[in-house]
């Protein structure tokens, strides 16, 4: 019986997730072990995950990613590393450029090699926030160094890349599974616990949803074999942090009034073309095509919200136990 399962277990496809312990990482490495054999990639400090073979990989060395590339032969990778908070990005340019490009680079370059399929996760901010619906067709008209990146590497993948699949995502939210890092949604629910005043951004609208839909949405590209395409993943409407909070507020029984609007930082990079600027930002990613292709229909904010309340079983807030502390390097 032992040797059965094993075989059978070893005949499933193997996901190679490149950054397993950032939250887009970690996340979709729970989602997956159940169906794919999942294997993973860490820098410098890892937080083991139960199930999960993980090695050590610096996406800058050659060598490293080559030495995985061998070891685990994967079907899919999924390109999870990066620095990705806007602030972070603004002030340090050249990391920003070195993890969300160079090191995309060096996976893409050599796993063609060994007939992997690779998976890169964009997001809305490789448009410049105009009041309109973009569709995959636009031309990145970045604003800020981070979007610049994310720009960099899907126009790398489509010109040079035989076997790619491009997400253009807008605000994921969820938990950490690894205790590096809070979320945005969990400094919310960690705020409102605490009774704490917070001020929430209502100038920048975007789609969000729960990360768990992600997860969902590439096991049906997985099973149908979508290959050489860039989709757009968002929710069906926008929303401000605000008025997400004020939703989750209401979806999570929990009172609001410890929720205030105000206006975050949006740091706009050198260069970038001010003229039809607006003090107030949309991203709002056209959907059309991913609902087509699946033949499925995107949820709202509130029904991802809802999704993620019956997910968590209606639990406000988990402690984590931290075993690591961060590097200083944020992931997706």
């Amino acid at each position: 019986m032992a040797t059965d399962h094993t075989t059978s277990a070893d005949k499933r496809k193997t996901v190679l997730i490149i950054g397993v312990n950032s939250f887009v990482g970690s996340n979709l490495a729970e989602f997956f072990r159940k169906d794919y054999r999942v294997v993973g990639t860490y820098h410098r400090k890892n937080h083991p995950l139960p199930g999960i073979l993980t090695l050590p990989c610096d996406v800058l060395n050659k060598e490293e990613v080559q030495l995985v590339l061998y070891a685990f032969k994967p079907d899919f990778v999924l390109y999870c590393a990066g620095l990705v908070s806007l602030k972070d990005c603004a002030e340090k340019p050249n990391v920003c450029d070195a993890l969300n490009s160079a090191g995309l680079f060096n996976v893409a370059e050599l796993a063609p090699r060994y007939g992997a399929r690779i998976v890169y996760f964009s997001s809305q901010f490789v448009f410049a926030g105009a009041n309109k619906n973009y569709n995959e067709m636009d031309n990145p008209d970045v604003i800020t160094q981070y979007g610049k990146a994310q720009a960099s590497s899907e126009f790398y993948l489509q010109k040079s890349s035989l076997n790619y699949l491009i997400f253009r995502c807008s605000k994921l939210y969820g938990r950490g599974v690894t205790p590096l890092r809070n979320t945005f949604f969990e400094l919310l629910q960690k705020n409102i616990k605490n009774n704490q005043n917070v001020i929430y951004d209502d100038f920048v609208h975007q789609g969000h949803l729960d990360i768990y839909y992600l997860g969902m949405i590439l096991k049906m590209c997985i099973d149908k074999n979508v290959s050489n395409r860039l989709v757009h993943f968002c929710s069906q409407d926008t929303m401000t942090y605000y008025e997400f909070s004020k939703l989750y507020c209401e979806i999570f029984n929990e009172s609001d009034g410890l929720v205030n609007k105000g206006k975050w930082p949006f740091p706009i990079a050198k260069g970038a073309n001010l003229e039809k600027l607006e003090e107030h930002l949309y991203f709002k990613l056209d959907i059309l095509n991913i609902e087509g292709l699946l033949k499925i229909k995107m949820p709202t904010i509130r029904e991802s919200i809802e999704f993620t309340y019956k997910r968590f079983h209606g639990l406000k807030h988990v402690s984590k136990s931290i075993t690591n502390k961060g590097d200083g390097i944020s992931f997706i």
